[in-house]
């Protein structure tokens, strides 16, 4: 009587512990004697004893460091490029079946990419164009992975390292930049200030005691500042001769 509650025992700790629970973003891969027999879960699933093996693959995304790496670009500039990737299992048999570890495999294909792609383009196109780098290594290592039922949605060059030399050239290289721009600006400011100026001096021919107002006006501006001396152009004189001259012949007339 012992022994048949011994055995009875024994078969209620097996049957328990068949008893499997999966969890919402888990999926049950599940072998038969060997042979693979479907998915299941999520929730509560019984597991045969002996005949049967599963093995659980999480669904939810996940993500993935690219550790940093020195890589050379077109015009050979070393630098050092660390990036993150996105990606979930979207056929869990694939995943186990096709491919070993298919977390170790998608980190090694994403380094590789990334060396790769990066290799294809020129400093400057690295950093102008860092969203369609983005896509074109994300397109390359999501053909890698399809096979092994894993989907890459995402990835980012989070970091890039250049060397002091580069770094103290592209600060030149900015500097002289701005300088270029401010000497074009002064170079436009000149020459609407001489146009304005030509305009100026032809309105000023055409009626000379223009020329004696602006004078009195700058004089006006002068005596401003309380100096003793104030110095009048020989233009002026001569101007004040003709206005008088003017008015004496408009006098003589009347």
């Amino acid at each position: 009587m012992g022994l048949f509650y011994y055995i009875l025992a024994v078969i209620i700790i097996i049957l328990l512990g068949s008893l499997k629970v999966i969890k919402q973003y888990e999926r049950a891969v599940v072998f038969f004697l060997g042979k693979y027999r479907g998915m299941r879960g999520p929730g509560l699933i019984f597991i045969i004893p002996v005949f049967e093996k599963m093995t659980r693959v999480v669904l939810r995304t996940i993500t993935m460091d690219i550790p940093s790496q020195k890589i050379i670009t077109k015009d050979n500039v070393s630098i050092d490029i660390a990036a993150v990737a996105y990606y979930h299992i979207v056929d869990a048999s694939k995943a186990v079946i096709a491919i070993e570890n298919i977390y170790q495999a998608v980190n090694q294909i994403s380094q590789t990419t990334v060396r790769n792609v990066v290799g294809q383009f020129n400093l400057d196109q690295l950093l102008s164009q860092t969203g369609q780098i983005n896509e074109q290594i994300k397109n390359v290592i999501d053909t890698h992975t399809e096979p092994w039922g894993a989907q890459v949605t995402a990835v980012e060059i989070k970091d890039i390292v250049l060397p002091d030399n580069m770094q103290r050239a592209m600060a030149k290289e900015a500097e002289a930049e701005r300088e270029r721009r401010a000497k074009i600006v002064a170079a436009e400011g000149e020459f609407q200030a001489a146009a304005k100026l030509g305009q100026a001096a032809d309105l000023i021919s055409q009626h000379p005691v223009a020329l004696q107002l602006r004078t009195l006006q700058t004089m006006a501006e002068i005596s401003v500042e309380k100096n003793s001396t104030i110095i009048f152009p020989a233009q002026f004189m001569t101007t004040v001769e003709e206005a008088f001259k003017a008015i004496s012949k408009d006098q003589a007339k009347k």
